[in-house]
């Protein structure tokens, strides 16, 4: 990205910033950060996390293991706003804030700026970095300059999901193959069901644009590739055949999901351990569960992505001792314990997971095959994130809609990539 590029990008987000206003709560007291923090406190914390029922456990975990007092500002919930205040935090240099909770998207942003602080020699050491998924680290968190920036707080698979009954009606006992797959999408798209659900909102079919081409053994930065064309030709097919609903690109997760739980489709990719289908009663063997992701391959190789929201070091704290050692213990056994209890999310380390995760935990069998069985990946994204992924998923919804040809679409989505990389 050239040097006006980024100018004019870190212009108009401050702005946006500005006009967005704080809207932001707090656990503890922002106005212990407002003013570059308190003796009170050893660092303050900027938090994704502080609506969830069971935060204050997990923060008094962490204080008394740390010995550290922590302040917490609580993140806004709207994503968009959420980014802004962020990159304003980060890219002016505000020392009230030591820790942060970013995304990949974010990740994806911020880690060459200079604003985050490398963590090779203080947390992310040789022996603690070779227990997270390689292909993560390397893709989502390592800086050029080979420094990691950021320690995952969890281990998300975007995992495939079936529904049992409707398998079981259509005849299918698996779903390996390409082949199988196919014939899974014809026998289960009756009678208003649908073999395939997806959520195609144009900033969220990134995520299944970017696993089938991974699955049919594409590049998603190289749209010349065959391979690339097949994955996009196989989704269309799907919209065609009436395999899979072309309304679904209003969908987000949120409207994905009950659909699934009222059985309205066959399969599905979804992140998380389930939680929507828990508490709708339909999580289980005989019901809604994760499978093992197909292979669209000849050769059987199997791709997934996995994702996680990272603690990272802001460059401008002056807190750097406490912020270290809360960086450790969220990378240790007991921190990650702490958070799998609290959150419920899976350990990043696999270590960790085959320690403190019960087998009785439904997800435990699955995402131990998806790490060892899977090309385990992060997801493809360049510096401007958002308007990377908005723009593709524009594109995708016009191809499915018949505007525009999948030769056309895999023309423009390259042209979109030499235009953001």
């Amino acid at each position: 990205m050239n040097k006006r590029i980024k100018s004019v990008m870190l212009s108009t987000v401050l702005l946006t910033g500005l006009l967005a206003g704080c809207g932001s709560g707090t656990t503890q007291s922002s106005k212990n950060s407002e003013n570059g923090g308190n003796s009170k406190y050893d660092l303050t914390l900027y938090s994704v996390n502080t609506t969830d029922a069971d935060f204050d456990e997990w923060l008094n975990n962490v204080q008394d293991a740390t010995g550290l007092k922590i302040n917490v500002i609580a993140a806004p919930t709207d994503s968009d706003t959420r980014q802004q205040k962020i990159t304003t935090i980060l890219s002016t240099g505000d020392s009230s804030v030591d820790i942060l909770e970013i995304n990949d998207e974010m990740s994806a942003s911020f880690k060459n700026s200079g604003w985050l602080d490398g963590l090779n020699d203080t947390v992310m050491t040789d022996d603690i970095r070779g227990e997270f998924a390689k292909g993560y680290l390397e893709q989502m968190i390592t800086n050029k300059e080979g420094n990691v920036i950021g320690v995952p707080g969890y281990s998300g698979y975007l995992a495939f999901w079936v529904n049992q009954k409707i398998m079981d009606n259509a005849g299918i006992t698996s779903i390996d193959t390409k082949e199988d797959f196919k014939k899974y999408m014809s026998a289960a798209s009756v009678n208003g069901t649908y073999g395939y659900g997806g959520s195609w909102e144009k900033t969220y079919v990134f995520n299944e644009i970017a696993q089938f081409v991974n699955m049919f053994g594409g590049d998603y930065f190289d749209w010349t590739r065959p391979e690339n064309k097949e994955a996009i030709q196989f989704l269309y097919d799907m919209v065609k055949n009436n395999e899979t609903p072309i309304d679904q690109i209003a969908d987000k997760y949120e409207q994905m999901n009950p659909k699934a739980n009222d059985g309205k489709y066959g399969c599905w990719f979804m992140w998380g351990l389930g939680s929507d289908y828990q508490k709708a009663g339909m999580l289980g063997d005989d019901k809604i569960h994760m499978a093992m992701v197909p292979s669209m391959t000849d050769d059987g190789n199997r791709a997934i992505f996995t994702d996680s929201w990272s603690y990272v070091l802001n460059s401008a704290s002056k807190n750097k001792e406490a912020a270290i050692k809360f960086l450790k213990y969220m990378a240790s056994e007991g921190g990650m314990e702490a958070s799998y209890k609290a959150f419920d999310r899976y350990p990043a380390r696999k270590d960790v997971a085959e320690k403190v995760v019960p087998d009785s935990d439904p997800a435990k069998e699955m995402y131990t095959r998806y790490a060892s069985e899977c090309n385990v990946q992060g997801r493809p994204m360049l510096p401007q994130t958002m308007e990377f992924i908005t723009d593709m998923g524009t594109i995708y919804q016009s191809c499915m809609k018949g505007e525009i040809s999948v030769d056309d679409f895999c023309k423009k989505a390259q042209d979109l990539v030499d235009k953001y990389k």
